[in-house]
């Protein structure tokens, strides 16, 4: 079937400026023909979705996501969950983030290749993944499920998903083919401490450059990348230079970290929601978070948003993360604002979640613009996001979500036949 949106204006993902009066077609999961209206034929037999001050825009893309966490990471109600349990949080998380626009996401960990699986046999509509599966860490370090008491506690199902656990070059070479063995399309490692870790602090680096390259290595053998949870200036810049291609959060970029970002021409993830995301969750259920966590979190804030801000004007790549998960799922669109809030314009935001990440993922050939020839991975806004970026973030305004040709959400308030 043919399928043709109808929308008051059009951004593309290119950054190019907003087309008015644009219309996309579709058929099966490619998309025929995008753009103005006056240029673009839609069939006579093509179904037409219109509806009142409409902006078409590519699916957006989450670079950082947990979907099989819930969200607040409660440590008390984490300890009596069966692991079962904690694995289905993903269908509900999955739902949420398509309504939210993102019709595709990085998972930074914890969520293994079965919900891709279970999504493609239809058991639930998922967005695209591209999975970390675990979390590699140090001992002692931030992805350590080891607590003071003596206990562990991991933040993922244990399905399918090795220990991550790791010390040495040689560990770390068998521990990535693990995950790799895993199902991962991405490896995802720990190069500092973090907020919510037990025993370590933001700033202190961790693995050696040595470990790091390593990884790296294993993972470009099978054409695959590696993220960095990199908060400490030291551990970004060990990142870089072993040859990570993305660091996440980046709280504490120095200069030098920016050079290197810019040298390598690779990006920052800055996730700039997820320390206020706990601080907002401590204030409203205290029991969520060890008071220490929350203290870090308060530190960081204000020090992360002026690392983002020097990135930005230094003109690195930066995609769009939030590290939902730790925030619940869905309110994934409140990073733009936080974005231009701290000197990206709208414009750069949008790219951010669309052309940037496709990039980034090697998925540029397939989605991340809306160009004739690429999947069918298109939201329709109501209202001007250019005008106002905080309406990405109310999922109420987003009124229709087609993921590789399919409608997987329907809000619109028209549908007409062709003949407009």
């Amino acid at each position: 079937m043919t399928v043709a949106v109808i929308a008051d204006r059009l951004i593309d993902g290119t950054g190019r400026d907003a087309v008015a009066d644009a219309v996309a077609v579709w058929e099966g999961g490619s998309l025929l023909e995008v753009g103005p209206r006056s240029r673009v034929s839609v069939p006579a037999d093509a179904e037409v979705i219109e509806g009142d001050d409409l902006t078409l825009l590519p699916g957006l893309m989450d670079m950082h996501v947990h979907l099989a966490m819930k969200a607040g990471m409660n440590f008390s109600d984490m300890m009596f969950t069966p692991r079962s349990l904690t694995l289905l949080w993903a269908v509900p998380n999955c739902r949420s983030t398509l309504d939210a626009g993102f019709t595709t996401v990085r998972d930074a960990g914890g969520t293994p290749v079965g919900v891709r699986l279970a999504g493609e046999r239809g058991f639930f509509p998922v967005p695209r993944l591209r999975l970390s599966v675990q979390i590699l860490s140090q001992t002692g370090g931030h992805a350590d499920s080891y607590l003071p008491c003596g206990s562990e506690l991991r933040i993922d199902s244990g399905l399918d998903i090795p220990t991550g656990v790791v010390d040495g070059v040689d560990e770390m070479r068998h521990k990535v083919r693990e995950v790799l063995r895993a199902g991962a399309d991405n490896i995802k490692l720990c190069t500092s401490g973090g907020v919510l870790s037990a025993g370590d602090l933001p700033d202190t680096p961790q693995f050696t450059v040595e470990e790091i390259a390593t990884a790296v290595y294993e993972a470009s053998v099978h054409g695959k990348h590696v993220l960095a949870h990199a908060m400490s200036a030291q551990g970004i810049k060990n990142a870089l230079v072993a040859g990570v291609r993305s660091i996440e959060h980046g709280c504490l970029l120095d200069e030098e970290g920016i050079a290197l970002l810019r040298e390598k021409d690779a990006y920052l993830v800055p996730t700039l929601k997820a320390p206020l995301d706990v601080v907002a969750i401590a204030a409203a259920r205290p029991q969520s978070f060890p008071a220490e966590m929350v203290a870090k979190a308060h530190r960081i804030a204000g020090l992360h948003a002026e690392s983002f801000r020097a990135a930005v004007e230094a003109g690195v790549n930066v995609a769009v993360g939030t590290d939902v998960g730790v925030g619940d799922h869905g309110t994934n669109g409140g990073e733009f604002g936080l974005m231009v809030a701290n000197g990206m314009s709208a414009m750069q935001a949008i790219c951010a979640a669309t052309s940037v990440p496709s990039r980034l993922l090697g998925l540029d050939a397939v989605v991340g613009t809306l160009e004739a020839g690429k999947v069918a991975d298109l939201i329709a806004v109501q209202g001007d996001p250019l005008a106002d970026i905080s309406m990405l973030a109310d999922v109420d305004r987003i009124r229709l979500v087609v993921r590789g040709g399919e409608i997987v959400r329907d809000r619109r308030e028209a549908a007409v036949p062709a003949g407009f």
